[in-house]
């Protein structure tokens, strides 16, 4: 297990000297207080005040809360602050915001060179050197259960909230959305759905990001190494865990790069979409944002109270990963970083190793619910009534077609594209969501990471194998 000794360094330091001032807090408060009311006072026309001065005080206003990441000297921290940086980046200077995005796409790569690697050092050694064959299929049984649960219920909450908001109704379609952008799509059977779970060259699937093609591999890697005489055995094991390790290391270097990364992927998403879409489409926005806050209080939070995982820490252990997943808007990129807090605390690396890529293709909360909720919004849109049992089918498919696409900025529009084409819906509303799926991205990917995150510690717990820190034993 990591401990707290191979944290990064401004992690470390934190404890030590990452306490802030009470005067720059009161500085940083007044600050922020007089920027938003000047914005305010402005936006509703109570009296006019000049567009440069007013940015001129927001920008005093980031530089504050800047200051308070220097004093914090905490990543967590520091990738926060470079969202509003981002946001207020993009909105003053588009023009060069969006030519930010391969800031993002480098961290990106980064992350997916770390991904193969990782999960074949930590499958393997899971299943090795530290469990046995018959914990591998309990915890599968374990996970598939726990997985097929969770996004049952959040496909229910979906199919409830765009039901009740009526969000596609009277909706018009917005001039700027960019109807080139739409990605092409065919009909995917059931026997291409079981294909693409088997690799049939590892290769191509490290290549390709095919988590679960990866994941399958390893396990059958480490099934077979299992099997061997301890003459070959010992040796592998013990590589695979340098390797491991290495990864873990290889990770928190390329951490320090995040908020460069998160800056230039909120700088560039509000630079090249503006803020007017938001108003828009509010309506859908609200519906989704809202109907994933339902879903996590409604059915996460109490899956955690029942399976005694302590909430405050669990939320301090994944705010970074979320955080990394709602800018970047890959669960992807914030699997390496995910796995190894979740690691620290307090879930076995093997339990780590085997749920949370297998959850990335079977445990898509945020995904399953945004598709259900868009389905519908199509057929409202397109004023095509749907009955009870033929939203229920659509549930049903939704259930099987969602898997495998958490590595893919975006790639629910393709299911979504192949739901509508499968049952006769009309694709052109498909471009109202195209136009705000960026923003709807965000929060259904951070909703995925959590959902992943809690699952491992979830599964843990059911194994009787999970070993939060002293201090946080009793947290709830």
């Amino acid at each position: 297990m990591i401990n707290n000794s191979e944290l990064p360094k401004a992690e470390k330091s934190q404890s030590k000297n990452g306490k802030v001032p009470s005067y720059y807090l009161i500085a940083m408060l007044c600050t922020l207080f007089i920027a938003s009311t000047l914005n305010l006072v402005s936006h509703y026309d109570f009296f006019k005040i000049d567009g440069t001065a007013l940015m001129i005080f927001r920008w005093i206003a980031i530089a504050t809360l800047v200051g308070y990441a220097v004093f914090r000297k905490s990543l967590t921290t520091w990738i926060l602050i470079s969202m509003i940086l981002g946001a207020e980046f993009g909105h003053d200077l588009p023009q060069i915001a969006v030519n930010l995005n391969v800031v993002s796409k480098i961290f990106l790569r980064l992350i997916k060179t770390i991904i193969a690697p990782l999960l074949f050092a930590t499958i393997v050694v899971g299943i090795a050197g530290h469990s046995n064959l018959k914990q591998v299929g309990r915890m599968g049984w374990k996970s598939l259960l726990y997985f097929e649960f969770a996004s049952t219920l959040a496909l229910v909450i979906g199919l409830l909230a765009i039901n009740i908001s009526q969000a596609g109704v009277g909706v018009k379609i917005p001039d700027a959305i960019n109807q080139a952008n739409l990605p092409e799509v065919t009909v995917v059977t059931g026997s291409d759905l079981i294909l693409h779970i088997f690799p049939e060259n590892i290769a191509k699937s490290i290549y390709e990001g095919q988590v679960l093609q990866i994941v399958i591999f390893s396990i059958l890697f480490g099934i077979a190494v299992a099997m061997l005489k301890d003459k070959h055995k010992n040796p592998m094991i013990r590589f695979t865990e340098s390797l491991a390790e290495t990864m873990f290391k290889f990770t928190q270097i390329i951490m320090y790069f995040a908020p460069f990364a998160v800056f230039a992927a909120i700088a560039y998403s509000i630079g090249h979409m503006g803020l007017d879409i938001l108003f828009n489409l509010f309506k859908l926005l609200a519906t989704l944002y809202v109907s994933l806050t339902v879903f996590l209080l409604g059915v996460l939070l109490p899956v955690a109270l029942i399976f005694r995982i302590p909430v405050r820490r669990f939320i301090k252990a994944i705010s970074e990963p979320v955080t990394i997943a709602f800018a970047t808007t890959s669960s992807e990129s914030a699997l390496p970083i995910a796995m190894e807090r979740m690691e620290q605390f307090g879930v076995p690396r093997k339990i780590v190793a085997f749920v949370m890529p297998t959850g990335y293709s079977f445990n898509l909360d945020g995904t399953t619910l945004y598709l259900s909720l868009a389905t519908v919004f199509v057929a409202q849109v397109s004023g095509i009534h749907l009955s009870i049992d033929k939203q229920l089918l659509i549930v049903f498919t939704l259930m099987l077609t969602s898997k495998g696409v958490a590595g893919v900025p975006r790639a629910s529009l393709v299911i979504l594209l192949g739901t509508a084409a499968s049952f006769g819906l009309p694709t052109w509303p498909i471009y109202i969501i195209l136009g705000i799926d960026e923003l709807m991205d965000m929060a259904r990917t951070s909703v995925n990471v959590i959902g992943n995150c809690l699952a491992t510690a979830v599964i843990a717990r059911w194994e009787g194998e999970f070993n939060p820190p002293v201090e946080t034993a009793n947290e709830v």
